[in-house]
């Protein structure tokens, strides 16, 4: 089993269980992450997911559900589509059935990996400290040394190659613009400054290569 294979199946047992039925489950999980086309939303991803939900869970009140989130968050993928985080919760809340939770606690995760969407931080919106942490995790990368963050934006451009350069250029300023013109990319409860320092360089750095 590779390192990071070992270091998933860790995490997967210590908060979903060992259980045929669980192991199950992690197998079907990880090999959804295998799939061709797949280069940025891949394994990797998860793996780093993961590893920040962890580093931040002194500021969650159900780890276990974050963890969870954290795995089936991106587990649908298809860049072609626009319903991927539905079908993620929808497989998620098939999988926590299976596995014996709460219909409550399943919920919750559904609702945070609808919360990836938009990720939307504003604590007027009802926000939700579980949801900070894993819309924090997910978007880590934004914070990565700028080697990292620049092997990421190829890595997602390379997911979508059925896009023109044209296209790809014009939608991905819109999406760097819209992060730029967030107040913040990481909920100001969880004191993640100097995330959200480098996040912001590394975006107008991108940004200016796109010509904007």
């Amino acid at each position: 089993m590779a390192d990071h294979d070992l270091e998933l199946r860790i995490a997967w047992e210590r908060h979903l269980g060992r259980s045929a039925t669980s192991m199950r489950w992690f197998d079907s999980v990880v090999s959804r992450y295998r799939q061709p086309g797949r280069h940025y939303h891949a394994v990797r991803h998860v793996r780093w997911v993961v590893r920040h939900v962890t580093a931040l869970a002194s500021a969650t009140g159900d780890p276990g559900a974050v963890i969870a989130a954290a795995f089936f968050h991106d587990v649908v993928y298809d860049p072609t589509r626009a319903d991927n985080e539905q079908l993620s919760a929808q497989l998620a809340d098939r999988a926590l059935t299976e596995l014996g939770w709460e219909p409550g606690r399943s919920q919750r995760v559904c609702a945070m990996i609808l919360a990836t969407i938009d990720h939307d931080i504003d604590p007027s919106n009802g926000g939700d400290p579980d949801t900070w942490v894993l819309l924090a995790a997910d978007l880590a990368v934004l914070a990565a040394e700028p080697a990292r963050y620049s092997e990421y934006a190829s890595t997602v451009r390379r997911e979508y190659t059925h896009v023109s350069d044209d296209e790809w250029q014009v939608g991905r300023a819109a999406v760097l613009r819209g992060l730029l013109d967030r107040r913040h990319l990481f909920a100001p409860a969880l004191d993640l400054n100097e995330w959200e320092h480098r996040a912001r360089a590394n975006i107008t750095a991108e940004l200016a290569t796109l010509g904007d």
